[in-house]
């Protein structure tokens, strides 16, 4: 399995170098190295507690949103042009260096 080294910045503003797997989704990447998100559907597309925004130069690189997480962003707060769910982001070694912050969660 190929490494994909992701950067997230955390609600201080700290970021954080991440390895995850590919074929891995964000969110289990984020949540197994402890960072603060609650995913509380647990990569279902249920819930929008996995919100994070995808850095600018990133965002057109990923495989757009489907129906499904489009509805669930309805749900998430403080939504922005990049949000996304990292529940819906399967990493790749396409997506290497890939760069997101975490949105605020209620």
């Amino acid at each position: 399995m190929d490494i994909v080294h992701v950067t997230v910045t955390d609600f201080e503003g700290t970021k954080h170098t991440l390895d995850g797997l590919a074929g891995w989704r964000l969110m289990e990447v984020i949540r197994d190295y402890g960072l603060p998100i609650k995913a509380e559907c647990g990569g279902a597309c249920a819930c929008a507690t996995c919100h994070v925004y995808v850095s600018p130069e990133w965002f057109s690189k990923l495989i757009p949103a489907n129906s499904e997480e489009t509805m669930m962003m309805d749900d998430a707060m403080a939504v922005e042009d990049t949000s996304r769910l990292s529940c819906q982001i399967i990493l790749s070694p396409e997506l290497e260096g890939l760069e997101v912050t975490l949105a605020p969660n209620p």
